[in-house]
């Protein structure tokens, strides 16, 4: 395994397992190898391009209600937490605090069964695509969540610009407003849905899963290959749940039942990067 790039957390800091301290954030939580966690309401957003000149699989623009909190990985899911479940690392560049590449969507949802059975639950899983856009977006209407500036995004993405053809350490760049980081660039990040071209036109308003069926999977993000389609509504579209690429990792997402992850009686505490 290679050696991670970790640091004992500032505890109080975080919300461990759901066990509140008097200084901690209440929307933070941590699982038992390390994995950060942002909690994100429920609401309502405006999912689909601002710009008409998009693609057209991306419109048209509809509201949509995410009915329930879940939690979402604070970063995309690193070699050293893929390591720690599957004793092996398939990524094209080696680095423990780099995300996790050359994994396809039946990949993520190998380490997902693993990852739940080590924590003897069933809350793993992928967002699904609405659950993914909402979370990039951050209460945002515009083509980024930042704003529709384009030259802004070197603060917040690892993209062709600016990455040497290559990913990089998570965490490195400033997050979203919800505390997300890399949500543009570094690596493409599987969702759980299938893809269909006309889907928003006939999607539910609540909880959409995307359809029933398909042949390709949609991944959200973009990555350091890319940088145009760098927005908050691109969709990606990839041939299937076995395709994978050196730009295509993938971020947690984990359902609130409770307000607890799982292992609360770990008392090995540790994540990364604990000072951003």
């Amino acid at each position: 395994m290679i050696a991670p790039v970790i640091r004992f957390a500032a505890l109080s800091a975080l919300v461990i397992f759901g066990a509140l301290s008097s200084s901690a954030r209440a929307n933070e939580a941590i699982n038992s190898i390390g994995m950060e966690f942002v909690l994100i309401p429920a609401g309502s957003f405006l999912m689909g391009a601002v710009d008409e000149g998009e693609k057209l699989d991306q419109f048209p623009r509809h509201k949509v209600t995410i009915t329930k909190p879940f939690y979402l990985g604070k970063y995309p899911v690193t070699q050293y937490e893929w390591e720690s479940v599957m004793d092996n690392n398939p990524s094209a560049r080696a680095g423990s605090d780099l995300p996790v590449e050359m994994v396809s969507w039946a990949n993520a949802r190998e380490f997902i069964a693993k990852l739940n059975r080590k924590e003897n639950t069933k809350r793993y899983r992928l967002p699904s695509e609405a659950e993914w856009e909402y979370s990039a977006r951050a209460g945002a209407t515009t083509a980024y969540f930042f704003g529709d500036d384009k030259g802004d995004l070197e603060r917040y993405s690892w993209n062709s610009d600016n990455s040497g053809g290559h990913t990089h350490p998570v965490g490195e760049k400033e997050p979203n407003p919800w505390g997300l980081y890399d949500i543009f660039g570094n690596v493409w990040e599987w969702t759980n849905d299938w893809y269909g071209g006309d889907y928003y036109a006939n999607s539910p308003s609540s909880d959409p899963p995307g359809p029933s069926d398909g042949t390709a999977r949609v991944n959200r993000g973009c990555s350091f290959h890319y940088v145009n389609i760098c927005l908050t509504s691109y969709r990606g579209v990839d041939s299937g749940a076995d395709y994978l690429d050196n730009d295509i990792g993938f971020r947690l997402a984990y359902t609130v039942e409770t307000a607890r992850l799982s292992g609360a009686d770990n008392a090995d505490r540790k994540t990364r990067n604990p000072n951003k």
